[in-house]
């Protein structure tokens, strides 16, 4: 299938500060969420050792060793964030920390993923945990409603691609639908770990109508992506991102001297993914980190973020993991600003995109995008 690029970046006036914007964030990991300082306080209750105890250079620690264009590399430094986790305590301290730093980001709305199985080192049952996360949730929630400000959350309860637990994850989180859980993920490393191998407990979510994002088309391929929507029956996909390995762009220079424009074809998966408007939940900077967009460049300008929101992908953008990368929902955002020019339309429809894959009941997604709608017309 062929279409035209009108213009490969958009132009734009900036006149808007997007911290203030009302936004939503579907793909941000607890466990790569937290404050340098907690950190740090945390490791010294358990004696566990840092690369520093210093938070500002902990902090740069977390983002150098990130930023090494390997996905194994990067999920390394969660060694350390993991480590500290381990009780009831701590999990709902990070938790209610978690919720603060998105509400002062402007989100509105935030769904949690993490891996309860991660955390069971120092004796807390899987259900100990997610009731230890959902408490810090909901005290996060109330300090930031005692400031007037609103944010809703849930969690993602994610099990690991590496184990063999897959099933008895999505046991718990469908036992915690009605107490804070809203969808199932599966994360780590996805290349030689497809969808397939997770079938009974996808199955089992689906027979209980139980939502569904998978981690796919990061580490791994279009395989990989076609495989979560066969086998997970995913209704979302983590990253994605690689979808845009089933696109070719041939540019032309235009007739009428507007300069080059381009011609777009999109493969048969990539028609698929596209045309049912099955949301991506791209992360640029973490993108770039892991080197899931390697094969397009290492420059965010070469990231095909562009190229799919412009061909009509439903693209969300997320922060993925906030300390790891050094950015927020609102970092991420005015990257994309910056980059590509984006004005308050463009990501006023990246916001409400999120909006509508977010797993809530569509009245709530209704009253979301509401919201949504009224906060950047404030800023019109």
């Amino acid at each position: 299938m062929s279409e035209p690029v009108l213009n490969a970046v958009p132009a734009s006036d900036l006149t808007f500060d997007v911290r203030s914007l009302p936004k939503v964030s579907l793909h941000d990991h607890l466990d790569g969420g937290l404050r340098p300082q907690t950190i740090i306080e945390l490791a010294a209750r358990i004696g566990h050792e840092l690369p520093s105890t210093d938070a500002v250079a902990l902090g740069q620690w977390f983002r150098e060793s990130a930023d090494s264009g390997s996905l194994p590399r990067y999920l390394e430094t969660f060694e350390h964030t993991v480590a500290v986790m381990q009780t009831r305590d701590a999990l709902a301290r990070v938790a209610a920390e978690f919720v603060e730093d998105l509400a002062d980001d402007g989100v509105i709305y935030g769904e949690v993923r993490w891996a309860p199985e991660q955390h069971l080192q120092q004796g807390l049952s899987l259900d100990e945990a997610v009731e230890a996360v959902q408490e810090g949730l909901e005290a996060g929630v109330d300090t930031v409603e005692s400031t007037g400000r609103q944010i809703q959350v849930g969690q993602l309860i994610t099990a690991m691609r590496h184990a063999d637990r897959s099933m008895e994850i999505a046991e718990l989180a469908v036992r915690h639908r009605d107490s804070g859980a809203v969808g199932f993920d599966i994360a780590g490393a996805e290349d030689g770990f497809p969808p397939s191998r997770f079938a009974e407990a996808f199955t089992y979510l689906a027979e209980n109508q139980f939502p569904v994002t998978a981690h796919a088309g990061e580490a791994a391929g279009l395989d990989s992506i076609a495989d979560a929507l066969v086998s997970a029956r995913t209704l979302r996909l983590g990253h994605g991102v690689r979808i845009a390995e089933d696109i070719d762009v041939e540019f032309t220079n235009d007739d009428d001297g507007d300069g080059d424009v381009g011609l777009v074809s999109l493969g048969r998966l990539a028609c698929w993914v596209r045309d049912r408007s099955i949301p991506l939940e791209i992360c640029p900077s973490s993108n770039l980190q892991t080197g899931a967009v390697a094969g397009f460049g290492e420059q965010l300008s070469e990231h095909p973020v562009d190229l799919l929101y412009q061909t009509g992908f439903n693209v969300s953008i997320n922060p993925d993991n906030r300390l790891m990368s050094g950015a927020t929902l609102s970092d991420e955002l005015e990257l994309l600003v910056d980059t590509f020019e984006y004005d308050l339309d463009d990501l006023q429809t990246l916001m409400l995109n999120a909006v509508e894959a977010a797993f809530l009941p569509l009245e709530e997604r209704e009253a979301l995008a509401d919201y949504v709608v009224e906060g950047f017309a404030n800023e019109r």
